[in-house]
């Protein structure tokens, strides 16, 4: 074999080992981030939250404070209400609490229109600095396939493009040491 097929071989065979060893890469890494995700060996951290002032238990809902943390709060439990002019203990059949945290009145008493002032104790959960990061790697990988994909039919036009240069390539220099060894055809 000449240096000219190995050349243009050379350059066929480093294609398809390249995106191959991509492929491969970005397989593993998602296996690894996934395992990370779903495998719950990241700790998640429970908050507890005692006598927030300033809530109004009304039909349009009050988003807790809590629902601003960082690190993805969820599983909202709330633990007290009371009124703030009675001092009264509500029941929970009174309000309710959203999974984004928040609080709406239930109850088809006056209050349900207007803004009741209460104090509310609740606890929620966020994640830990090592789980908020492998969610925040999941996203950004999801996000980064969604990028190369729509990139892809562009990649792989080039790729068919030098291929074919390459077997052009191939064929000229055939060619030419025909044209010299022979006379004719």
């Amino acid at each position: 074999m000449n240096k000219k097929g190995q050349a243009s071989g050379g350059l066929v065979t480093g294609l398809v080992m390249g995106i191959a060893g991509l492929v491969i890469g970005v397989i593993v890494a998602l296996v690894i981030v996934s395992t990370l995700t779903s495998s719950g060996l990241l700790e998640s951290t429970g908050n507890t939250v005692t006598n927030e002032t300033d809530v109004y238990l009304n039909v349009t809902g009050y988003t807790l404070a809590g629902a601003s943390a960082t690190g993805n709060p969820r599983g909202y439990v709330i633990t007290a209400v009371w009124n703030l002019t009675t001092a009264d203990l509500l029941l929970s059949g009174n309000y309710t609490v959203s999974s984004v945290g928040v609080l709406t009145n239930a109850s088809i008493s006056e209050y349900s229109t207007n803004n009741y002032g209460v104090n509310v104790s609740y606890t929620y959960t966020t994640d830990g600095t090592e789980e908020a990061t492998v969610d925040s790697m999941s996203a950004n990988f999801t996000s980064g396939i969604d990028e190369v994909s729509s990139k892809l039919p562009t990649v792989l036009l080039i790729a068919a493009i030098v291929l074919i240069l390459g077997i052009l390539a191939v064929l000229v220099g055939v060619w030419q040491r025909m044209k010299l060894g022979q006379g004719g055809l």
